[in-house]
């Protein structure tokens, strides 16, 4: 909207002293810096209607041009600072119920936020100027989440700058614990203010317009809230990682605590919002980096398995689970508090050359921390230990007895093996099939990284139908690393997506089932029309619904509603009509998870549930073959 446009069609011609429209076109350069510098001095002591409309504009103006120095030279931080201070102030009167002046404490911090983003020069200007103090208010809470988004935006740039840090830093145990409240609780508090309120006019409306800038229905609002929840979350993350960086006694000492250390692993930031952002793993790893930090993550026996798991990820994030372990085996004290539950995860990964752009030589970097004290320790047994050992020596004996021509043999073997174990496969000989799988491993050369990739898929396959998902994510992750580039071969990330949804670990399961698709995706290039498997689109379905950002949020929401529906049928209930009523209640129960989604509409199963040893191939297919007929 042109906003001077709007003016000029409304007043015809202007005659308010000290118009942010009017200096704006001046052509006297030097006047019109002359007419801002005042107009900012000017409009916290107004109560026109304009006020937002110049709000508006400065907002308009901060996103497109945070780099020009001219607003931030002539006042406008400690404009925006009185402004929200005035908001917080007046709550009470009717001045932000006037004019939609309900808008101009979030236009403000939003304004400092976007100078301030990559400017030191501006962040320090802002500082000078007192805009934390409001921004502060804002954060804990004076206003809506919605404040607290942009709030915690400015904050979180003036703290990552040295020049600013020391300002912000005198808040330090305030804004630590603000942070941790807020990114611990704002998904709950967006679902229940906002999403969860499914009736769109008891939704408060400038959150409506701001979510949505005054256009779209329900599913944008909603879409566009789950992603300002994400942002709300992340930038609370982004402070405190600015204070864990400085390794500041107070900050970690709050930031270590057991509960909130567990709720950081949680906090992943949804599928498609913040790719960019670590989030919670990223301030796990930058606590990893300083001495108090790794000693109280190593303290947490839930932290390091749900490292662990990262690291036999295809997430983006994986090399900063690697990291993390790598960073406690290092280090003496807290070595022998994960060496026992991060050894038989990470040597999956030994035989991992590089991980993207991130890292190369990473497996030979796993196996020597692994082994770092190995022959010192080796009377304390550790099996996988032992097996990585028992793989180095291997490895060495191999490049030295085996010539071309029994290299050659052995490859020749090896496939014959493969074959007889594929046949015992078709046959439904599956737990035959596995053994001869492991034969073929055992004789295989390890330079063979292709034949024994497949070998581990196939073999994670029949662990897969015997109900044995720990050793299936092992040996698709061997296989995994064995693929060129890691992470990239199909069948091992959709039999790995399986293993993990077996074991309900949804995140995981999404993520190898990503990676999957968007191999069918560059395998079908060529054609017009590309095919997603059904399978995976049912798992890819589930999986988004139950990582959804807003899940817990629901369900807990469902269950409280629920729980008012059994009080209320147990004070109408009796003893006589007991049954009939616990009935009911099960109706009623079910129908408030299904309209909340508490429950998926699709009732996933693993794919390969029915096909164990006790029956065959043949009967697996007929009962697949009966079951697309009954959907059709």
């Amino acid at each position: 909207m042109d906003f001077m446009s709007k003016k000029e069609k409304e007043h015809g011609g202007c005659t308010t002293q000290f118009c942010f429209f009017c200096a704006m076109k001046e052509p006297d350069s030097f006047k019109r810096r002359a007419t801002l510098a005042t107009c900012f001095k000017q409009m916290p002591l107004r109560d026109d209607q304009e006020n937002v409309l110049v709000l508006s504009s400065l907002w308009h103006i901060a996103m497109t041009h945070p780099d020009d120095q001219e607003f931030p030279n002539l006042g406008i931080f400690e404009c925006m600072a009185r402004l929200i201070h005035k908001g917080i102030k007046d709550q009470s009167s009717r001045w932000l119920q006037k004019h939609q002046n309900i808008y101009i404490p979030y236009y403000a911090a939003h304004v400092i936020g976007s100078y301030t983003m990559n400017r030191v020069e501006f962040a320090k200007i802002a500082a000078e100027s007192g805009v934390i103090p409001p921004l502060l208010e804002l954060l804990r809470g004076k206003m809506s989440w919605v404040e607290q988004r942009v709030a915690v935006r400015a904050l979180g740039h003036l703290a990552s700058y040295e020049k600013t840090f020391k300002l912000v830093a005198d808040y330090e145990e305030e804004m630590v614990r603000l942070a941790m409240e807020l990114a611990s609780t704002c998904v709950n508090v967006v679902y229940a203010s906002f999403v969860g309120v499914t009736d769109k006019s008891k939704r408060l409306k400038y959150h409506c317009d701001l979510v949505t800038r005054g256009i779209g229905g329900l599913e944008m609002e909603n879409s566009k809230a789950e992603e300002w929840a994400s942002q709300l979350q992340c930038w609370s993350l982004y402070i405190l990682n600015c204070f864990a960086c400085k390794q500041r006694p107070l900050a970690l000492k709050l930031i270590c605590k057991q509960e909130f250390l567990r709720e950081l692993c949680g906090m992943w930031g949804g599928l498609l919002a913040n790719q960019a952002s670590p989030a919670g793993i990223g301030l796990i790893r930058i606590l990893c980096y300083s001495k108090y930090g790794r000693r109280k993550v190593a303290e947490s026996k839930e932290v390091i398995e749900r490292l662990c798991n990262l690291s036999r990820s295809s997430d983006d994030w994986q090399y900063m689970g690697i990291d993390c372990l790598l960073l406690l085996l290092k280090d003496a004290d807290t070595r022998y508090n994960v060496i026992d539950i991060s050894a038989l995860f990470l040597i999956d990964l030994v035989e991992l050359r590089s991980l993207g752009d991130h890292r190369s030589n990473l497996g030979e970097t796993i196996a020597k921390t692994l082994l770092f004290d190995y022959k010192q320790r080796k009377s304390n047994k550790n099996e996988a230990l032992e097996e990585l050992w028992s793989l180095i020596e291997r490895s060495k004996k191999e490049r030295v007895l085996l010539s071309g021509e029994i290299w050659e043999e052995r490859r020749v073997l090896v496939d014959l093996i493969k074959q007889e174990a594929n046949h015992l496969f078709c046959e439904g000989e599956v737990e035959e099939a596995l053994i001869k799988y492991s034969e073929a491993l055992a004789l295989c050369p390890i330079r063979l990284r292709k034949e024994r990739m497949v070998l581990y898929s196939n073999r994670a396959q029949c662990q897969l139908l015997l109900r044995d998902p720990d050793s299936a994510i092992r040996d698709t992750t061997r296989a995994l690393c064995l693929s060129s580039p890691a992470n990239s071969h199909g069948k091992s990330l959709w039999r790995r997506s399986q293993a993990y949804d077996m074991k309900g670990l949804t995140r995981e399961s999404l993520m190898d089932c990503v990676m999957f698709i968007n191999g069918c995706i560059k395998s079908e290039k060529s054609s017009q029309r590309v095919k997603i498997p059904y399978y995976a689109a049912r798992m890819i379905s589930k999986q988004m619904d139950a990582t959804w950002i807003f899940a817990t949020a629901r369900s807990t929401m469902a269950t409280s509603q629920v729980k008012k529906v059994q009080e209320s049928e147990g004070n109408k209930g009796n003893n006589e009509g007991g049954n009939h009523n616990q009935q009911e209640n099960h109706d009623e129960m079910m129908k408030i998870l299904m309209e909340n989604k508490g429950l998926s509409t699709i009732l996933e199963e693993p794919l390969m549930h029915n096909m164990v040893k006790e029956g065959s191939s043949t009967a697996y297919c007929s009962r697949r073959k009966q079951e697309r007929t009954r959907r059709m």
